[in-house]
């Protein structure tokens, strides 16, 4: 087994006893027919119930609703793609000549999907208890650096929950400019919470998306205020 593998394997902590499982869920469809697809198809699954099975021992007190949204949150491409650099797998992975040069190895949904192959790998080679501990090995020290009660929540509903907790009145939402052409414009709107005291503003190509840069301004603010 290659240098590299062996210091994948041991941050996974599993040894394959099957190196070839390893060696397809690096393996890109590009490179060869033996490729990492139907592993990650496994490895998808897997990764999914050793999340929901996490989230529904260690926080009895959500709802199903909340342990959802954990799950889909902990789970999806940009969480993946973090733990794909924290083990470098861009430079183990094999891949054809077109995709090297478009830079595959940089590639998220590559990356995402690589990670979930090894999931799934594992899980063929050790059984589903070796791929629930190397899916802990990466996701317990992450989960233990953010916080559970806003994670996945956009930063409207975060500052609504807080300004709620508060019982203070919600914050008005108004736009204040416009630019652009009708299929290209750019909002400015401005997010008012009086009995804060606070103003801020945020641009955006829709009025959502600079409602939210407004949204997480004014959370900013009351976050440096409170600390």
């Amino acid at each position: 087994m290659r240098a590299n593998s062996t210091e994948l394997c041991r941050q996974l902590g599993h040894v394959f006893t099957q190196p070839q499982l390893l060696q397809r869920a690096l393996t890109h469809r590009s490179y060869a027919p033996d490729h990492y697809e139907r592993l990650e198809f496994l490895g998808d699954s897997v990764l999914g119930c050793v999340i929901a099975r996490y989230l529904y021992s260690e926080f009895p007190e959500l709802s199903e609703g909340e342990l959802s949204r954990l799950r889909s949150n902990l789970v999806k491409e940009s969480t993946l793609v973090m733990f794909a650099q924290q083990l470098n797998l861009g430079s183990q992975l094999k891949l054809g000549e077109g995709e090297l040069k478009s830079g595959g190895h940089r590639r998220p949904s590559i990356l995402a999907d690589a990670v979930e192959a090894l999931f799934g790998a594992i899980f063929i080679d050790g059984g589903y208890l070796a791929a629930e501990k190397a899916i802990l090995n990466l996701f317990v020290p992450y989960l233990a650096k953010v916080d559970m009660k806003t994670l996945g929540k956009d930063a409207k509903t975060l500052l609504q929950e807080y300004l709620q907790g508060q019982r203070l009145a919600l914050p008005d939402y108004s736009v204040t400019d416009t630019k652009g052409e009708a299929h290209e414009q750019l909002f400015q709107v401005k997010c008012a919470i009086p009995s804060l005291k606070i103003t801020t503003s945020g641009a955006g190509t829709s009025r959502r998306n600079a409602e939210q840069q407004a949204a997480l301004a004014a959370y900013k603010i009351i976050g440096k205020e409170n600390d």
